[in-house]
């Protein structure tokens, strides 16, 4: 007698699967085994779990964009026959600043944006309409100096958007001339060689600017937003439920900059379960070190008590080989305006740089994920589990498990479908999202597209029932003027399921604070 076995979509997404992920552990002769309690192949609890009957489709894909970000808004005005530079009454909070003019000028008229001390230092960009050029420049002390200019052609009716973006020390000029926001230079080391805006002291000095000559002027003011978002983590409790205010769930994204990682920063956006689409930026959060105020992002917030546990990467001032997640714990309602928060080394069990942290309480421990990575020139990086009984998350941890097998693999979100919890991750080689238990035992992988760069699967519960899988791509903007670093592309994927998380530990919205 033939017994004949059936191939079905969860078979290959779980027993297929099996064998490649089987070096999740540390096995080799050099260093001992990462995880107490774990091994290869695939158990039948696995088999059996809801995750694996979850089939994604995508269902939207769009791009947020916003030099002045929304509800950051710090000053508007309008400026008829705009003569001397005129300061706001305040500055940002971080070096992440954008100033927006709609210019309205004659031939020889001119408009400038940007930042300036009330001791006449300024850092800005410029438009000449008799040149024709846009133009950056720093003056200190009296001395101007111009580091980059362009030619640029003004639309046919005279009129012309201006913006001045900084983005940590990268300033960066763009114009409108009726196609949208384009970059048309951008300089960082030039600029942070005359002055350093991540100084809290000298940033405090400076004040949103602008002005012009035979011009009128639009202005627009505020905290930069973003030219993409990426590194999506739901907001959750300590036991993995998401986090509700108002009906709403909340994510931290990665805004990407004008720029490279350390141009990017780290945000709070609210979203409605029923159309992850109605995207609402909340919250802006920077980290203070050594003095400097820097864009730390990709991380996560955990609401755990009365209090908010932060953990985030040190991409603010990314070189290899230093690399690393930081922490800190706080009372302030993270969700809502702008923060900066002092955050210090965690310590991960590992001699290798880390990113990507994420959280969850699970029968009295918690486990940490976090992206370990060997090298970053070239970079090379997996993701890996630890964990502790201590009440304190960062406290004690101990190694379970490290990917060592898998070499582009970040982005580890962990998450609680049906009555099982999981870590997930993205491998760029394999183009799938791999499922490992909390022993670091590899389970398969989710059934959902893969697109560009390593989207992260972040999960989230939908309000029909089903569940949201929130990522992004790697769509650059503008990369041939401010190099790598401006994506990506919101993508938004749906799957009917089942046994979804209620929020706050019990279903309840959180009460509005004051």
């Amino acid at each position: 007698m033939t017994t004949q076995v059936r191939t079905t979509r969860r078979v290959l997404l779980v027993g297929g699967v099996a064998v490649g992920l089987a070096a999740c552990t540390d096995t080799g002769t050099t260093d001992p085994p990462r995880a107490a309690g774990s091994g290869a192949g695939t158990s039948t609890a696995a088999q059996e779990a809801a995750i694996f009957d979850l089939s994604f489709t995508t269902t939207e894909q769009f791009r947020p964009f916003e030099l002045v970000a929304p509800g950051f808004v710090a000053t508007e005005a309008a400026r008829r026959d705009a003569a001397a530079l005129e300061r706001a009454d305040g500055g940002p909070a971080a070096p992440w600043a954008a100033v927006e003019l709609r210019v309205r000028a004659g031939d020889g008229g001119s408009a400038v944006a940007g930042l300036a001390t009330a001791g006449g230092d300024q850092v800005l960009v410029r438009w000449s309409a008799a040149s024709g050029t846009v133009s950056l420049q720093v003056r200190l002390e009296g001395r101007s100096r111009v580091l980059r200019r362009r030619r640029v052609a003004a639309a046919a009716t005279g009129e012309l958007g201006l913006a001045f973006a900084l983005c940590e020390n990268q300033v960066t000029a763009l114009v409108d001339t009726g196609d949208g926001w384009q970059p048309v230079l951008t300089e960082r080391d030039k600029v942070a060689s005359l002055v350093d805006l991540r100084r809290e002291d000298v940033l405090g000095e400076y004040r949103y600017a602008w002005g012009g000559r035979d011009a009128d002027l639009d202005v627009r003011a505020g905290l930069f937003g973003m030219a993409g978002l990426r590194d999506p983590h739901l907001v959750q409790n300590a036991d993995g439920t998401p986090y509700l205010r108002a009906g709403r769930l909340h994510l931290t994204w990665t805004c990407a900059g004008l720029g490279f990682f350390q141009q990017a920063h780290w945000t709070v956006w609210s979203l409605d379960p029923a159309d992850p689409a109605d995207l609402r930026l909340e919250a802006q959060l920077f980290s203070r070190r050594d003095g400097l105020v820097l864009g730390d992002h990709a991380g996560q917030l955990v609401r755990d008590g009365e209090q908010w546990l932060v953990a985030t990467s040190s991409w603010g001032d990314f070189e290899p080989g230093s690399i690393h997640v930081r922490h800190t714990t706080t009372e302030a309602d993270l969700l809502r305006g702008v923060h900066v928060l002092d955050t210090e080394p965690t310590p991960l069990p590992t001699e290798h740089g880390s990113w990507d942290p994420g959280l969850i309480r699970v029968d009295d421990a918690w486990h940490v994920a976090f992206v370990e990575s060997p090298s970053q020139d070239p970079f090379d990086f997996h993701p890996a589990l630890a964990r502790t009984t201590s009440r304190d998350w960062s406290e004690g941890l101990e190694p379970v498990a490290a990917a060592t097998d898998r070499h582009q693999c970040e982005g580890p979100v962990l998450a609680t479908v049906g009555d099982r919890t999981w870590l997930l991750a993205s491998d760029a080689d394999e183009r799938a999202y791999p499922v490992f238990d909390l022993d670091g035992r590899p389970a398969g992988r989710l059934d959902a597209p893969y697109p560009t760069n390593i989207p992260h699967p972040q999960l989230v519960p939908a309000a029909d029932g089903g569940w949201w899988l929130v990522t992004f791509d790697g769509t650059q903007y503008a990369e041939d003027v401010v190099g790598y670093g401006g994506h990506g592309d919101v993508v938004v994927m749906h799957a009917a399921g089942t046994s979804v998380p209620a929020g706050n530990g019990a279903g309840a919205p959180a009460p509005e604070e004051d």
